[in-house]
Parts: structure tokens; C-alpha cells; sequence
């Protein structure tokens, strides 16, 4: 599934041609959630190594950059703790944003990614629930991917700043397919597992029944 969202392309990124936000924005992070902070990275790179190989990419920086901002939101997303690296990776993107001379003019573009911070720092009800981890998730993989790309790809102050309803528009978006994605294929994989009688242990698939079909 995530070998074939990346195929379909939802939006091009400014600054680069021929480079796309994705339909696997929308769903990426939850392999964290199904299969552990650890093992859900290694299956989102897996994919998409395979999806890097088949399409025939060039192994420019750019498109090596482009592998690494989904496995951060992998990490957030899975994780149950409420600090370590889900609070650290943001806080470094926007010291690695604002140190740049044109990200520096821009400053105020990076408090996007205080949002990770303070959605995993409130009381345990409310970071993991589902519409936060979601909005922490993209909005870490955006830190990630704009700390990168300011220091990589030529853009002035301007687009930057032009760009924050884009920006606050599309990850809104990205964290409603996430919370949605996370949810059906709960309950999808509960009722597959229950039909054919399979038995999966809890810690190689973790299924939430607060999220599954009765009946």
C-alpha cells in the first residue's frame, strides 16, 4: 500500500522541479502504530528503497533528503513515550532553520514545529490520542523535511513566508488522512485477523480495539 501511495502524487514542493508531496503523507506514520516505532521504520524505508529502485530515481541529494522526514513521523507516531526524540527533532529543526541566513528571515515560519512539541509534552490523554499524535507526526516530518531543504534548496524569505496558509492548509489535511488511515485499517486488520481465525501476537501487531468493528 505504501509502495503505491507514493505513486500518486498530491502536490508539487516549492522550490524543486519535479518533486511531490504524495498520498503517502496521508497515511505513512501509522506503520508505527501497527508495528512498533522500530519495525514500522524499517517496513516505511523498505518502502520506499523499493519505491526509489523501481521508479529509477537519480540518487541526487534531494531525493535521498526525501527519504528521511517520513521515518521521523513513523517514530512519532508509534511512540507511547512522551519526550525523548519526539520533542528533541523538532526543537533541532528550528535551530538548524533559523541559523540558515534566509530561514532566519523567515523565523516565524518554523513555529509550525512547536506543535510536536506541545502535543506530546500535555497530559497522556491528549498526546496520545489520535488527532494529536496525527498533527505531531506530519508536522515532525515537515520539520525534518524544511530543515533540510532550506539548507539544500534555493528559496528566498518571501516564499517561505508565502507559504504558511499552503503549509498550515496542507498538513491539516495530511493529519486528518493520518488519524482516518490509522483508525480503518484498525479496524480492517481486526476483522481480517478475526475472520480467518488468525492469531497474531499483541506485540508484532498492535491493533487498538478502542477502533475495531463489533459484531
Amino acid at each position: 500500500f505504501a509502495f503505491f501511495a507514493q505513486r500518486i502524487n498530491f502536490s508539487p514542493l516549492i522550490g524543486a522541479e519535479k518533486q511531490y508531496l504524495t498520498l503517502f503523507q496521508f497515511s505513512g506514520p501509522i506503520a508505527g502504530a501497527f508495528l512498533g516505532s522500530v519495525f514500522g521504520i524499517i517496513a516505511v524505508l523498505a518502502a520506499e528503497l523499493i519505491n526509489f529502485f523501481v521508479v529509477g530515481k537519480e540518487a541526487t541529494w534531494i531525493n535521498i533528503m526525501r527519504l528521511a522526514p517520513m521515518l521521523f513521523a513513523v517514530y512519532y507516531f508509534g511512540s507511547t513515550k512522551k519526550k525523548n526524540l519526539n520533542v528533541i527533532v523538532p526543537l533541532i529543526a528550528i535551530v538548524l532553520f533559523v541559523l540558515h541566513p534566509v530561514g532566519r528571515q523567515a523565523w516565524f515560519y518554523s513555529l509550525f514545529w512547536t506543535i510536536p512539541i506541545i502535543a506530546r509534552l500535555l497530559p497522556g490523554k491528549y498526546s496520545m490520542s489520535v488527532p494529536l499524535r496525527s498533527l505531531g507526526a506530519t508536522f515532525t516530518a515537515h520539520s525534518v523535511g524544511s530543515a533540510l531543504w532550506v539548507w539544500t534548496v534555493p528559496m528566498t524569505a518571501g516564499q517561505w513566508i508565502a507559504l504558511i496558509p499552503i503549509t498550515a492548509f496542507e498538513r491539516l489535511l495530511f493529519a486528518a488522512g493520518i488519524g482516518i488511515s490509522y483508525v480503518t485499517f484498525n479496524a480492517l486488520l481486526d476483522k481480517i485477523l478475526d475472520v480467518f481465525k488468525i492469531k497474531v501476537p499483541s506485540d508484532v501487531l498492535r491493533i487498538n480495539k478502542r477502533f475495531t468493528i463489533k459484531g
